[in-house]
């Protein structure tokens, strides 16, 4: 362990088998610049940010000098990608160690652009300025949407361009997760066939995020089951806030539980289950409505893994693992209705009418095509929110029904909209603003309105101004249809 510059690496995935990682230096850039700098993240890992916080930063953090501590590495690992099996591993990202926080807590470091790896199947290893900008911008602001996720320590700037459809300028963010695990990590595992490498990935995800289930009766079938409740906690909290992940692969599936990869992500602005962004997503396999059955799919590919530790009867090992899969839908049911009462401010015991109170006004959103964050923001003190489309009869309707039921509630009115205020946010990353922000970085060179939307998505259930323009929707004219991974 070091403590230059506060740097206290203990590297745990570098003692795992070298079958799942392949050792690597990250790639220098020209003229390496520290763009953004996020203090508040880097006084939480104990880094010392007064010296990180300029050339020396860049530096580290450009890939032109390791830590002291560091082991760089390339991570090994699977997936289902739009539901195809392949090979990966970090072809542009190099985990430089695993920092030990002042509370104990281990944190993976890692460069994102930083260089070619053994896993770069033919690409340069490098990376975009726009959608490291995205990713620290997003990332952000889910954190301050109290939602888990990766977060961004820095962006480096390259000092070079990168070759994508056109020349753009380059640039190097630094991720930092509880870990890099995911099911695709056990998936390259199985796809080896060698029973000890399976093991000691095993065991090394249970020390590092689930060392209480150790001794439980069965730890395999307890690993599904910690990971399945993360992950429905974590689509229910997308869902409420209209996030669409947009690349819900198996190798975006945390074991830790947190949101990873912000390629062609975005929040939806006008409401549509249907609702799709990535211009990859042809089909609409990740669109909005159908995260929670991906998610459940993408379970199904981890539970493949862990048969053979669940049991050495493979069929009853199958067995056991789909009757705990099975429990998905309804464990999700439960969680997203408490979550829509929380939205609606519904106290007490669910009543019967509270699913079609619901219903009913997601089905009037969506015909109607009005802003979903705005929408539930504007009920809040039981108003009526702002717009023509609220004052049409089968809104008021709707809303005199909705009253009644407020009026049943068993706790005050404060409490409800206390509840309201916490479960909607008043500002989301609106992608036309995100888009704005990150075309004036690359053309222009300029990060004021980066740091600008930063800003404004640091509290996002503080009221915010009638006029403010963070929570305004798009113009047709501003409306963002595509997003684009890019990287």
């Amino acid at each position: 362990m070091s403590n230059e510059y506060g740097f206290h690496f203990d590297n745990s995935y570098a003692r795992l088998p070298e079958a799942l990682f392949a050792r690597t230096d990250p790639q220098p850039v020209a003229e390496p610049s520290l763009l953004l700098w996020n203090a508040p993240l880097a006084e939480a890992l104990g880094l010392d940010g007064a010296a990180l916080n300029g050339p020396t930063g860049a530096a580290l953090f450009g890939g032109n000098q390791v830590p002291a501590g560091g082991e760089p590495l390339a991570q090994a690992y699977a997936g289902h990608q739009f539901g195809n099996p392949t090979m990966l591993g970090d072809g542009r990202a190099i985990l430089l160690g695993e920092q030990i926080t002042p509370h104990g807590e281990r944190r993976d470091i890692q460069l994102k652009g930083g260089g070619r790896t053994p896993f770069s199947r033919g690409g340069d290893g490098r990376a975009a300025l726009g959608p490291m900008l995205r990713e620290y911008l997003i990332s952000e602001a889910m954190h301050a949407l109290g939602i888990p996720t990766t977060r961004g320590l820095a962006v480096v700037g390259n000092g070079e361009p990168v070759l994508r459809d056109t020349a753009v300028p380059g640039a190097v963010l630094t991720r930092v997760a509880a870990s890099h695990l995911r099911v695709g990590t056990f998936q390259y595992a199985a796809a080896r066939r060698d029973p000890d490498l399976l093991r000691a990935l095993f065991d090394y995800t249970l020390e590092r995020h689930y060392p209480d289930l150790k001794d439980a009766d069965n730890p395999a079938l307890a690993l599904l089951d910690a990971v399945m409740e993360r992950h429905i906690d974590l689509v229910v909290a997308w869902m409420r806030v209209g996030f669409i992940h947009g690349v819900l692969n198996t190798d975006n599936v945390t074991l830790s539980g947190e949101t990873i990869d912000y390629g062609p992500c975005a929040f939806m602005d006008v409401y549509h289950p249907d609702t799709v962004f990535s211009s990859i997503d042809q089909r609409g396999r990740y669109a909005y409505g159908n995260q929670p059955v991906i998610t459940q799919w993408n379970l199904a590919r981890l539970a493949e893994t862990l048969v053979p530790l669940i049991g050495d009867d493979s069929e009853a090992a199958v067995a056991r693992a789909e009757a705990l899969l099975g429990e998905f839908g309804g464990r999700y049911e439960q969680r997203w209705r408490a979550m829509m009462a929380d939205k609606l401010g519904l106290l007490g015991e669910q009543e019967e009418g509270d699913r079609a109170l619901v219903d009913d006004l997601l089905d009037w959103m969506r015909r109607e095509r009005v802003d979903y964050t705005n929408t539930f923001r504007g009920l809040i003190g039981r108003a009526v929110p702002d717009g023509e489309a609220f004052y049409q009869d089968a809104f008021l309707d709707w809303h005199r029904r909705w009253r009644d039921r407020l009026g049943r509630n068993p706790e005050p009115d404060s409490v409800a909209e206390a509840r309201m205020r916490a479960a909607n946010p008043a500002v989301i990353p609106r992608n036309h603003q995100v888009e704005a922000a990150l075309n004036a970085a690359q053309r222009d060179d300029d990060l004021a309105p980066t740091r600008a939307l930063l800003d404004a998505l640091a509290n996002p259930y503080e009221d915010r101004a009638l006029d403010d323009p963070y929570t305004r929707p798009p113009t047709d004219q501003e409306r963002v249809l595509r997003t684009f991974c890019g990287t």
